[in-house]
């Protein structure tokens, strides 16, 4: 096993910063030890969703981008490391997701696309770095996605309760941790992502503060119901999405059809969206004891309200109530990964992703 000192770095779909976490790994325990959230630069962030939305680019832009992220994640670890107060010498690897800029496994020839060269990350950090971990899994079928679920089912897990948790990002994902059963997980549909998008396209906000914003709207039916009929939200699992599927252009569409609906109503009825898309997979499941929601997402009321009326019986909670940051929880699941990946260990798990067979995850960039 290769234990030690690991950082994990996670630029999720929501592009709200980059996640930084150290933590010790060893074969039984992940201990957190330090956070930090880097900021991304308005210019890199505008570029990111252009291309995530299928805008016109060039090889150049796409290039250059790839090497400017790399260098931004690569900073963004070495500021995390002046905060804990370590060296390059303590840390055994970072485990470096990347920033997705496309995601589509349902393709003729599936496909997965992040950017963030780890080249730069391990030259300016002086780091083995991990990354690359989604498209091995593609090749042997799977989704490529969700790869957390492994990571939810070591830390929070229990023997003899039915749980499931919840990460809230700029894609929703569910994890089923039932006693007994597989393991399994799947992409929800929208998290945050529409609702930021929306309130940065109406009032110049990266996000809706404590759901005011949505709060201050009304459900629109009509719209919810449009919504609804996305064929994404019919498909079994396993499956996964993004920004590529769900964006503006999506919402902008559906619009047409409800063109003097209030943008505070818009907004809340995208926060029911998220809510009602996670509670319909957690009563198909079976339900459960506990809903533990990590993310950005758990830090939102309208949606946590909306999970809990929707899902009676259940005890709707953030993770941190179980001794786990939601906010830190992905980035600690790529630390994770990459120990999995230096220990020669596999990071899938067919039962979540479709895989035909387990396998270690990730490319690694030595030093």
């Amino acid at each position: 096993m290769k234990t030690g000192r690991y950082i994990g770095v996670m630029s999720g779909t929501s592009l709200d910063g980059i996640d930084v976490v150290l933590v010790a790994i060893d074969e039984h325990t992940v201990a957190q030890q330090c956070s930090y959230c880097h900021p991304i630069p308005a210019d890199a962030k505008q570029q990111i969703l252009a291309i995530c939305q299928g805008q016109p680019t060039t090889l150049s832009t796409l290039g250059q981008l790839d090497t400017r992220l790399g260098r931004l994640l690569g900073e963004a670890v070495l500021a995390l490391m002046a905060q804990a107060g370590v060296q390059p010498r303590d840390i055994t690897a970072i485990g470096c997701h990347g920033q997705t800029v496309w995601h589509e496994p349902e393709a003729g020839y599936p496909c997965t696309m992040q950017i963030g060269d780890n080249n730069q990350v391990a030259a300016l950090t002086g780091i083995t770095t991990v990354g690359d971990f989604r498209r091995r899994d593609m090749a042997l079928g799977g989704q490529g996605a969700p790869l957390v679920p492994g990571f939810h089912h070591a830390l929070l897990s229990h023997p003899d309760e039915r749980r499931m948790v919840l990460n809230i990002g700029g894609i929703a994902n569910l994890s089923l941790l039932l006693p007994g059963l597989p393991i399994r997980g799947y992409d929800t549909g929208p998290g945050n992502m529409l609702m930021d998008a929306w309130i940065w396209r109406n009032k110049g906000k990266p996000y809706d503060k404590d759901a005011a914003w949505g709060l201050s709207g009304r459900l629109h039916q009509g719209l919810l119901s449009a919504m609804l009929s996305d064929g994404y939200f019919a498909l079994p699992a396993p499956k996964s999405t993004g920004r590529e599927h769900f964006n503006l252009s999506w919402l902008n569409h559906l619009l047409t059809r409800y063109p003097s609906t209030a943008p505070e109503d818009v907004q809340a009825t995208l926060g029911e969206l998220t809510a009602m898309t996670v509670a319909d997979q957690v009563l198909l499941a079976g339900g459960c004891e506990h809903l533990l929601v990590c993310g950005g997402g758990a830090r939102n009321p309208l949606v946590m309200a909306r999970l809990s009326a929707l899902l009676p019986g259940i005890e709707v909670s953030p993770t941190d109530k179980f001794g786990v940051s939601g906010d830190d929880m992905e980035a600690m699941a790529f630390a994770w990964l990459a120990f999995r990946t230096l220990s020669g260990l596999p990071g899938n798990l067919p039962s979540v992703t479709g895989a035909r067979a387990e396998t270690v995850l990730g490319a690694i960039y030595p030093v």
